[in-house]
């Protein structure tokens, strides 16, 4: 049966003709036949030609849906897999979300202070009413925090599963992350130096509110390249 290595394995993308190859648990399958893989795109999501083994552990499904589809190799085990830390390989096979979960589950929290800091400020604005100032100061206290973490479950997903490769999602999302950072730090050290900032508006008060303004693009433009990243967009 033929052998495959990883760089071999990608060339069975689906794409100029190319058969639909998948891997799993060292088995190598053609899934060419199936309507759920046209184009070498599985649910916007998972490429063809490539070792999908952690993957499927949060599909919806079984991993014996792949059985209905001829094995055509087996796939050789990558030297890389052998560089992890003992410990940290050890830890992988006992809990094997950790490969995949820990920066989604983490990465909402600073999105969703990101948001609420300013919204809570406009609220501000308009009634007047003190407590939406303070509950914007107690997101931006969340959003530092959680970006902390956010950014360091981030860095770990960023070396595990694409071996730290110099991706554009992630050239964008670094130094914007950090950018983000730094911002939410000034606002809430400018914050708590000066409880009314936001109470006269002049020179300074137009500067915080832009910069707590400024969360929102930087969010955004965050949150859409780490999109791309799980949910690729379909090319036509």
């Amino acid at each position: 049966m033929k052998e495959f290595n990883a760089a071999g394995l990608a060339e069975f993308n689906g794409e100029n003709g190319k058969p639909i190859y998948i891997a799993h648990d060292g088995k190598v399958y053609d899934v060419s036949e199936s309507k759920l893989w046209r184009k070498g795109l599985h649910m916007k999501r998972h490429s063809a030609g490539r070792d999908l083994t952690t993957d499927i552990q949060a599909a919806p499904h079984e991993v014996d849906v792949l059985e209905r589809y001829p094995q055509v190799g087996i796939l050789k085990k990558e030297v890389v897999e052998q560089l992890l830390p003992q410990a940290l390989d050890w830890l992988l096979k006992k809990v094997p979300m950790l490969r995949r979960h820990p920066h989604p589950m983490t990465v909402h929290f600073p999105i969703v202070f990101a948001f609420s800091t300013p919204i809570f400020i406009i609220l501000y604005l308009i009634t007047g009413n003190k407590s939406f100032e303070l509950t914007a100061l107690h997101c931006l206290a969340g959003g530092i925090i959680f970006s902390i973490i956010g950014i360091s479950t981030g860095l770990y997903t960023w070396w595990l599963n694409y071996f730290a490769k110099p991706l554009k999602a992630v050239k964008i999302k670094i130094p914007l992350t950090l950018s983000m950072l730094s911002t939410e730090i000034v606002i809430f050290i400018w914050r708590i130096m000066v409880p009314d900032v936001l109470e006269i508006m002049g020179g300074a008060s137009i500067i915080y509110l832009l910069l707590v303004l400024s969360l929102i693009p930087m969010i955004t433009i965050i949150g859409w390249f780490g999109a791309s990243m799980t949910f690729p967009v379909e090319k036509a």
